[in-house]
């Protein structure tokens, strides 16, 4: 009994003295080689490190050091300097679920056709990451990205998993080619659905904050969205600028504030803008509210030949159309203002008052071309009830037959300017003066 015993304790011994050296080898250089090699040959991924760390300090830890990890055939997905993995009680019935996985000091390349990771985490965070995703459905680029993902079970093409909460900070990020810094970002996925709780960044030279969701057929609701002295040049037309806008099924509008911002255009440009839109949905190139509103000034706005100063305008929206309460604006030297409704049964503009005085205008070469031509599919008719012209100069420089109207002043009241999508008079009650005459008379 005392040989077996012995025996017993021998052995044990022996176990102990291969366990601990089988521990420290597989610490080394040597270790870390054969374990990636292992990995790679008996799975689809390919996996390297530099070295593995543990420490009975915090004995639940396994501390691998310059990692790279991706799918075999695939550029890599994941390359960090050190990946901490918190085992639990949990790996005697999921090897592969763990507690928590830390990310530091290294690079997470992502696109809609990520394979699925083989593990998941009680807890996923990021300290000091960066984020590439060039070729998924947002470009989505991000430096010194700080945060974590509670819980992380990512799937194929969702990283981030289907259900979890989310909070994230970025010294730098580019969106869709706009560059941000200071970003923050705090929410939730709940399957196809994104919702953002908290958005906050610094964005062209301003601020922007806000809260949102992305629902599952891709469209937004923005509950509360707030830019302030933004200063941004863009290359693209102001169509182009909008296009993203179109290309979602609706945008949805709580509130929508902008405050002090210049955006500039190769043809376009406002300066000093101050916006306020409430309680509005954009779809396409349409629109639909039940109480929706907009106040909007600026010192300065361009597009194409138009030029306004001071422009003014405060407008109320209602499924029958929009009220226009206030529209004022300085145009070639002169002061325009109006106010009126447009129907958006009939497509129907009806100014109830119009006036313009102090009017310095030259017609532009082809102005008898856009007479002829058809107005915007949203305007069928145009009516003014009043209408009043003081001291305006209307001057034609036309070679063949140039000709000026000066000091025009005049009155009149239900004009129709278009029908059926053509420039033309219908009815017309009114008086027209000119105190002076240059080449044709009034």
């Amino acid at each position: 009994m005392k040989f077996i015993g012995k025996l017993l304790l021998y052995i044990l011994i022996a176990l102990l003295v291969v366990i601990a050296g089988l521990y420290f080898l597989l610490q080394t250089r040597w270790g870390a080689e054969h374990i990636s090699a292992w990995v790679s040959e008996n799975s689809d991924y390919h996996l390297a490190f530099g070295a593995m760390d543990h420490r009975f300090s915090a004995p639940s830890h396994i501390v691998l050091e310059n990692v790279t990890f991706g799918r075999d055939g695939q550029p890599a997905t994941l390359v960090a300097k050190s990946v901490d993995i918190a085992l639990s009680s949990r790996q005697l019935t999921e090897p592969r679920h763990v507690d928590t996985i830390l990310l530091e000091n290294g690079t997470l390349n992502l696109t809609d056709q990520t394979a699925p990771l083989p593990f998941k985490a009680d807890r996923l965070q990021l300290r000091d990451m960066a984020f590439n995703s060039p070729n998924s459905e947002w470009k989505l680029s991000a430096q010194r990205v700080n945060g974590g993902v509670v819980p992380w079970s990512p799937e194929a093409g969702k990283v981030l998993g289907t259900k979890a909460q989310i909070q994230f900070s970025a010294g730098s990020l580019s969106l869709n080619d706009v560059p941000a810094t200071n970003v923050l970002i705090e929410g939730s996925i709940d399957n196809d659905r994104v919702t953002l709780t908290n958005l906050g960044a610094d964005i062209a030279r301003g601020t922007l904050t806000g809260n949102a969701q992305r629902n599952a057929d891709g469209s937004w609701q923005v509950e509360n969205l707030r830019m302030a002295d933004i200063r941004l040049q863009s290359e693209k037309s102001l169509t182009d600028f909008f296009a993203p806008l179109r290309s979602v099924p609706s945008l949805q509008i709580g509130r929508l504030e902008v405050i002090d911002a210049r955006l500039q255009g190769p043809d376009w440009a406002v300066t000093d803008l101050d916006l306020s839109l409430r309680n509005m949905t954009f779809s396409k190139d349409d629109w639909q509210t039940q109480e929706g509103k907009l106040s909007m000034n600026a010192s300065e706005f361009i597009y194409g030949s138009l030029h306004l100063f001071d422009p003014i305008i405060n407008a109320e929206f209602s499924p029958q159309g929009v009220a226009l309460r206030q529209f004022t604006s300085r145009w070639e030297g002169g002061m325009v203002r109006t106010s009126g409704n447009w129907l958006r049964d009939g497509k129907t503009l009806i100014l109830d008052d119009a006036a313009i005085a102090g009017l310095e205008y030259t017609l532009p070469k082809n102005w008898q071309q856009l007479w002829m031509e058809t107005t915007p599919g949203w305007l069928n008719s145009l009516q003014l009830k009043r209408f009043s012209a003081s001291r305006n100069l209307i001057i034609d420089i036309d070679p063949d037959f140039p000709w000026q109207l000066t000091a025009l002043d005049g009155y009149g009241a239900n004009l129709t300017l278009v029908t059926d999508h053509k420039w033309g008079r219908l009815e017309w009650l009114g008086e027209s003066e000119c105190r002076r005459r240059d080449i044709q008379s009034c």
